[in-house]
């Protein structure tokens, strides 16, 4: 990708302009024959910039991860929601699951995300129905007022619920990240679940795409530890693996006993405590 945008942004804008990027990207997977989903949506939410830099990385390892990133959550999402009634997507950027999915009667989903983000996404699709309830919540997630804001919007922390950290983690520090993560377990009751994606520590520090480094924040090793220690019990998986491929990830990494390899990680995982 080109290294030019590095040198020129901040670490809030670079996320900012990763919202519609995102877009871009799942814009191009919904017109392909073999699409691992349809976002119909997408498109409408692709800033200019984001169209240009989409159309002009010719690498498709991170296109098929991307896509496959975005089907692994689809289906997190579709099997954990059926037995809790609320969503929360934090840093939901352009997210467009609460208008393209087929969610149960009286669901409730959740985004939180900048003002900049939110308002931006809600002017665009202000005429497209939803399938569910949507809430968008307009905050920095480091600033901790938006707790607040998300029970005054009818959030039940005393019933199951489905959290969704998509493209997210990385871009915290770790302390930001372990503090969002303690938040969440205070927030969720047994039976709840969370799915999230996570870089280990040489990933981000590597220098393996240019576009990106300099703004992954945080990395851990043992995404299994991580989330035990916050009560939840979670399955592991790397792009490419079974579960996590969709016939579509061909770029598999090696076993995690191996050792100096950078690695992704896609996670979901059950509140047991």
């Amino acid at each position: 990708m080109n290294q030019s945008y590095q040198e020129k942004i901040s670490q809030k804008d670079f996320v900012l302009l990763s919202a519609p990027l995102m877009a871009a990207y799942r814009a191009v997977e919904s017109q392909r024959s073999d699409r691992l989903f349809d976002d119909p949506f997408a498109a409408k939410l692709v800033t200019s910039e984001a169209q240009k830099i989409a159309l002009e990385d010719p690498e498709e390892e991170g296109r098929a991860f991307l896509a496959v990133r975005t089907r692994f959550f689809d289906d997190f999402l579709l099997s954990s929601a059926s037995i809790a009634p609320q969503i929360v997507s934090l840093g939901a950027g352009m997210d467009t699951r609460a208008f393209r999915l087929n969610w149960n009667l009286g669901m409730k989903y959740y985004e939180i995300d900048y003002p900049e983000v939110i308002n931006y996404k809600n002017e665009i699709l202000k005429d497209v129905p939803t399938t569910c309830w949507r809430y968008s919540i307009a905050v920095d997630l480091t600033d901790a007022n938006w707790v607040k804001l998300l029970l005054e919007q009818g959030y039940d922390k005393n019933i199951p619920s489905v959290w969704l950290l998509e493209g997210l983690i990385y871009y915290l520090s770790e302390k930001e990240a372990h503090t969002l993560l303690k938040t969440i377990a205070e927030l969720t009751t047994i039976d709840s679940w969370i799915g999230l994606d996570l870089l280990n520590q040489l990933c981000k520090s590597s220098t393996y795409d240019e576009f990106y480094q300099g703004y992954f924040r945080s990395g851990f090793d043992n995404p299994e530890e991580l989330l035990t220690t916050y009560g939840w019990e979670a399955e592991v998986l790397q792009p490419g693996e079974e579960g996590a491929n969709f016939n579509r990830y061909i770029y598999p990494f090696p076993p995690r006993n191996h050792e100096n390899v950078e690695r992704v990680f896609l996670i979901k995982a059950k509140k047991m405590t």
